[in-house]
């Protein structure tokens, strides 16, 4: 078997330590993995393999789940508590779904089953092995922010959000009615909670109803209460939330979604300050701050009769608007690496840092469900990632699909030569002078690009045409296949397929 090499400057033989009580398998396996000139160990039960992978600090552990004295999954436990990083790749002749959850439960790389197939052997440690090298080198994302700096749960340096701060610190002092828009998933009822928090009735009650989530028959009895017999089901006096909520202050989400009766009385509470019970006749005063919001153009809705005009200009005193994810990008990594601490405390993941490649495509992608769905898909990769990082491949597919990082974003992309011509790479045949004035209308820029174009007999109009434009995209943004992709109207996959034929190289699928 191979040992390591001497010379510090030369690349590390990678180590692989098996753990197992039989002696057959210990030796076959080593053997398979010999082909590959790795550095192999073995350990005998668990208790030795512990004290090997403190001694040796190996790169890969195969380990047997079934052993005499400690069990493979007790020395996973060990070894993954001492070895945050160390990937374990557990064997086992009892392939059951059982094993399977088990096994990545409690940390395992993947497993392998008894009688070993060569080639899968070797390919788990080559993907092991990767996935190890990326750990390593995977740098963390630095944050900009203290922890203190997050404990409005609202994080962005962003300019859009800074004017969203700002609006916030002018509304706090007062108790002026704000009117929320946005998307859905932007955050909304955080930025409510922060001008209750900073505003003179932090002391009082804070109340968020969700207009869209009551049925219009309850909403009223939800917002003001009811009497006794007021109608089926009332079977005692009930406080709704304005009374609940005197002094404080009183979140109305979706508000586009309340019904225009419903409508009529909120707008004399801010009127009047006043409320009755549904079924009562006593009148109710009330001191509450409204604050509401919506993901829909209420004055598109005021125009068209389903939302009250007057109620709109009472609660639109200060409007503010929530910018989307996509409009504010830059503020990604802070928000993941806010949503990576809440998961640590919480004891949720160990999970710290992001790699870049993994960071790219987050800040890539489009976030139709904006901060909401950011949080999901770092929470689902937190829970999938080996170790303390999150890799590219942690990501959920569709994220990885939709797009990613650039692949060696500086190196040129080699042309294939057109008829009479060198190869050039991307930047030189973009940066070539056409001969002759190009029409300044769309149509005859057509017709003057199909005469060209028809010279060369070495492709047709569409592969010509095909390779300018994205060798043209290239150059506009920088290599950056991601970008890329999106101004052609293609996915990243399409155009890494274009692009091995544009080189003449096979494709990887």
């Amino acid at each position: 078997m191979p040992t390591m090499s001497a010379d510090p400057s030369a690349p590390k033989t990678p180590a692989i330590l098996i753990i197992d009580d039989d002696e057959e398998i210990r030796y076959s396996l080593g053997r398979v993995l010999g082909t590959r000139q790795y550095h192999i160990a073995e350990a005998g039960s668990g208790e030795e393999g512990i004290a090997a992978a403190k001694k040796a600090a190996p790169d890969l552990v195969f380990l047997d789940i079934r052993m005499g004295g400690m069990s493979g999954i007790e020395t996973l436990q060990h070894l993954r508590a001492a070895h945050p990083q160390l990937l374990v790749v557990l064997m086992t002749a009892f392939g059951t779904a059982q094993t399977a959850i088990e096994a990545m439960k409690f940390g395992a790389f993947d497993y392998v089953m008894k009688p070993f197939d060569a080639d899968k052997v070797l390919a788990i440690a080559e993907n092991a092995l990767k996935t190890k090298a990326d750990l390593q080198t995977a740098a963390a994302y630095k944050p900009k922010l203290k922890s203190e700096d997050y404990k409005e749960g609202i994080v962005g340096s962003s300019p859009a959000m800074q004017e969203v701060f700002k609006v916030i610190g002018q509304v706090t002092a007062s108790d002026v009615t704000v009117l929320i828009s946005g998307e859905s998933g932007t955050g909304k009822e955080l930025v409510a909670r922060c001008i209750f928090q900073h505003s003179h009735r932090s002391a009082k009650p804070f109340m968020a109803v969700n207009c869209a989530a009551i049925p219009e028959n309850l909403i009223e009895s939800e917002l003001f209460g009811h009497e006794r017999g007021s109608f089926t089901g009332a079977t005692g006096q009930r406080s709704g939330k304005f009374e609940l909520c005197d002094g404080g202050t009183l979140f109305l989400d979706e508000i586009g979604d309340m019904s225009l009766a419903a409508q009529t009385k909120i707008l004399r509470v801010l009127q009047e300050g006043e409320i009755q019970r549904v079924g009562g006749t006593e009148t109710l005063k009330v001191d509450v701050r409204i604050i509401a919001a919506t993901n829909r153009d209420l004055e598109a809705m005021v125009k068209a009769k389903t939302f009250r005009e007057d109620l709109y200009y009472r609660l639109a005193v200060v409007r503010l608007r929530l910018p989307s994810l996509r409009e504010r990008t830059t503020d990604i990594p802070e928000i993941v690496d806010f949503m990576l601490q809440k998961l640590e405390k919480a004891k949720k993941t160990r999970v710290r840092k992001v790699a870049p490649e993994a960071m790219e495509i987050l800040v890539h992608h489009r976030w139709p469900g904006n901060v909401r769905e950011l949080e999901n898909a770092v929470y689902r990769s937190a829970v999938i990632a080996q170790g303390d990082t999150i890799l590219a491949k942690d990501l959920p597919a569709e994220l990885r699909e939709a797009g990613g990082p650039a692949v060696a974003p500086a190196a040129p992309v080699a042309v294939a030569p057109v008829a009479g011509e060198a190869p050039v790479a991307a930047a030189a045949a973009v940066s070539a002078p056409v001969a002759g004035a190009v029409p300044e209308s769309l149509e005859g820029a057509l017709d003057f690009i199909f005469q060209r174009l028809s010279a060369d007999k070495a492709e047709t109009i569409l592969e010509r045409l095909e390779r300018e434009m994205i060798v043209r995209a290239l150059k506009e943004f920088g290599g950056n296949q991601v970008r890329t992709a999106e101004r052609l109207g293609i996915t990243r996959a399409t155009l890494r397929k274009r692009l091995d034929a544009l080189r003449g190289e096979p494709s990887a699928e």
